[in-house]
């Protein structure tokens, strides 16, 4: 009995731990905010933490931490949020989406969009902090995600990457702690930095190491931590297999190079020698890179020294889209000028003077007195950022019998128009920075190919397939806005892309085409295809982020080897696969290229010998309405894809009467082997 009541005492003990440490750790990670104030890793914390007690005990610490750390005004939406997880984690316990960690991070991060759009349409500057609400929307998301593996359980790999990120979200909250200069919480970003990057290699150290500095850095870090990172990962992680010394050494060279490039060598420079001591100074056991890294084969070994030329091309490729990407939001279009400031007095009038009994004897018989007024009035108002009485004319101020009101209306309007003015400064601002980013990444990649020899590329075996397509531009236009592309990695992996611009004519051909340019030279590259749909979309979203241009992009990757087929849709019209009578739709629901939204819609799906992909734009039929598409593609026997690419372009136009640009993309396995077109 003593010991029954020894063993329950123990597992209370061990709950109360459990619980202690999602209270205290939700609390903590409140401290961890965006430069707008929001905190997004304590809401990622609590979504994975799930219903019940363990998702009470990460709330109760979210109330915890909002009470030491966050002002009133940040904490009532905040508190909002992380009551609204906790709710929906309970009510759809019964069902799979808070099991799963992809579903539970995009309903957190909706709902933070949803509670804080709230707020953000009740303030006076919508517009300054849409960017903050986005970017902490996705480090909420992130957040979810990573420490599912933690709080839910998760294989080694997952639980390594969220104790990783976890440490980095608690070092982002003091990173603006400097003794004499010196920053501690920096020197141990670049820590996890390169351990990270030792263990994983050049891609992955290059991702971990840019996506810790984009999280410091829109956490409100004063340094660019993003390039300089990213690229000390990419160095650090070229050296794994081999001794510690030189990974360390490798990385405060290349953060160092960064950090010169920027313009900011210091205080980075101690704190990335910090960083790579007590990484030199870890005990081997706690060290993966060389150690536990599997052994190569001879003959793989002698294969890598003889042949470089693959990874030379991938490497030029890479720095050609990147380069690509640079003149993309170069050729943006140029930021419009500055509004005049007569706007706040012509917006103020509308409001306040069209209803007055003097507004005739104001702007019409005496508007030359009026406009003075206003014109000697404007210097003073933009000096001190308010409106005052003294600022205008006596013989203006004695006349007008609605001076308070509008002065009111002039102070509000003048409030909105230096808002304006900040956002279009900081957007460009933040133009200049990806700019200066993407073109060091890509200067970088070039110079690390120009040091392999060349060599003939292999072509990874696979079997042969046929691509047609068809294009038709909408009536009354001369040229489509779709763009269509084809090709084959050196992977041996069939491409299939159809982008469709915003609009049609001209100015929609040219977007869909540069977008499909950008996405066919990261994929030849070598660069996955979520990864390059994510790079795109940010930098495509900065491209328009004026204008409100978007494209929608659809994908298909075909591996020959394994006959299997994934599409990658961002906002695109179903597609469809054949073999035979049956017919499968795929769809969908991710937004365009450009507006910044989630991750594309990713579907698998087996493609044997004999089957078509066929991709269509939503000009070509209405997602709604085609059954006329589906039975055409289940009756038709032939084994042409241009045959069959015109024929569904036909029929479209003849149902739907080019009401839209209309793309046609479709691919054919064949069931022997036939020749490559």
């Amino acid at each position: 009995m003593a010991h029954g009541q020894l063993i329950l005492e123990r597992e209370r003990a061990g709950r109360l731990v459990h619980l202690g440490v999602r209270f205290f750790l939700s609390a903590a990670l409140t401290a961890g905010q965006t430069a707008g104030g929001s905190a997004p890793f304590a809401l990622g914390w609590a979504a994975a933490a799930g219903p019940g007690l363990e998702g009470g005990a990460a709330l109760a610490g979210a109330f915890a931490g909002a009470a030491l750390f966050l002002p009133f005004a940040k904490a009532l939406p905040f508190l909002a949020v992380a009551v609204l997880i906790l709710a929906a984690s309970t009510a759809l316990g019964g069902t799979w989406i808070p099991s799963r960690p992809r579903p539970m991070a995009l309903t957190a991060a909706g709902l933070y969009v949803t509670v804080e759009g709230i707020y953000i349409l009740q303030s006076l500057s919508p517009l300054d902090r849409l960017a903050d609400c986005l970017a902490a929307a996705g480090l909420l998301g992130a957040s979810a995600w990573l420490f599912f593996p933690l709080l839910r359980g998760g294989e080694g790999r997952e639980i390594v990457d969220g104790l990783l990120f976890l440490a980095g979200a608690l070092v982002t909250a003091v990173e603006e702690l400097e003794i004499l200069g010196f920053s501690p919480a920096r020197a141990l970003l670049c820590f996890l930095a390169v351990l990270a990057a030792y263990d994983r290699g050049p891609a992955g150290g290059a991702a971990f190491g840019l996506g810790l500095g984009l999280t410091a850095e829109l956490c409100g870090s004063r340094l660019p931590l993003t390039a300089a990172l990213g690229l000390a990962g990419l160095a650090a992680g070229s050296c794994q297999g081999r001794r510690r010394t030189w990974a360390a050494l490798a990385f405060l060279a290349s953060a160092g190079a960064a950090a010169l490039a920027e313009g900011s060598p210091l205080p980075l420079l101690p704190e990335a020698a910090a960083g790579t001591g007590l990484f030199l100074a870890l005990p081997g056991r706690f060290v993966a890179g060389k150690r536990v890294r599997p052994a190569i084969p001879p003959a793989q070994k002698e294969a890598a020294a003889e042949s470089p030329a693959p990874w030379r091309q991938r490497l030029d490729r890479a720095a050609a889209a990147l380069r690509d990407l640079y003149d993309s939001i170069g050729r943006s279009a140029p930021p419009a000028a500055d509004e005049n400031p007569a706007i706040v007095f012509d917006r103020s009038a509308e409001k306040v003077c069209r209803g007055c009994s003097l507004c005739e004897l104001c702007w019409q018989k005496d508007y030359t007195g009026t406009f003075n007024a206003m014109n000697d009035a404007t210097p003073y108002l933009l000096e001190r950022g308010r409106a005052l009485a003294k600022d205008f004319p006596e013989y203006f101020t004695g006349r007008c019998i609605h001076l308070p009101d509008l002065l009111a209306a002039i102070n509000a309007e003048l409030s909105a128009f230096l808002l304006r003015r900040q956002y279009r400064r900081q957007l460009e601002e933040t133009r200049r920075s990806a700019r200066g980013q993407y073109a060091q990444l890509s200067e970088l990649l070039t110079a690390t190919a120009a040091g392999l020899e060349a060599a003939a590329p292999a072509m990874a075996a696979g079997s042969p397939c046929r691509v047609g397509a068809a294009l038709r531009p909408k009536e009354g236009e001369t040229v489509c806005g779709d763009t269509v592309a084809s090709f084959r990695t050196d992977q041996g992996l069939w491409c299939l892309l159809l982008a469709d611009g915003m609009g049609s004519g001209e100015p929609a051909r040219k977007e869909s085409a540069l977008v499909c340019r950008l996405l066919q030279q990261f994929l030849e590259a070598g660069v996955a295809p979520e990864a390059a749909l994510k790079t795109l979309n940010s930098a495509m979203g900065l491209r328009g982020a004026e204008s409100g241009a978007f494209t929608t992009v659809d994908l298909c990757v075909y591996d020959p080897r394994a006959r299997e087929a994934s599409f990658y849709k961002c906002g695109a019209a179903p597609s469809y696969l054949k073999r035979g009578g049956v017919v499968r739709r795929v769809t969908g629901a991710s937004l365009p290229v450009g507006l910044q939204g989630p991750p594309p819609d990713v579907t698998k799906a087996p493609l044997a010998p004999g089957g078509f992909a066929v991709m269509v734009s939503d000009g070509v039929a209405d997602p709604a309405e085609d059954e006329w598409l589906l039975n055409l593609l289940a009756g038709w026997i032939g084994d042409d894809p241009q045959d069959l690419a015109g024929l569904i372009l036909a029929e479209s136009v003849r149902r739907e009467k080019l009401r839209d640009d209309c793309g046609v993309q479709v691919l054919y396995c064949p069931e022997t082997e036939a020749r490559e077109v």
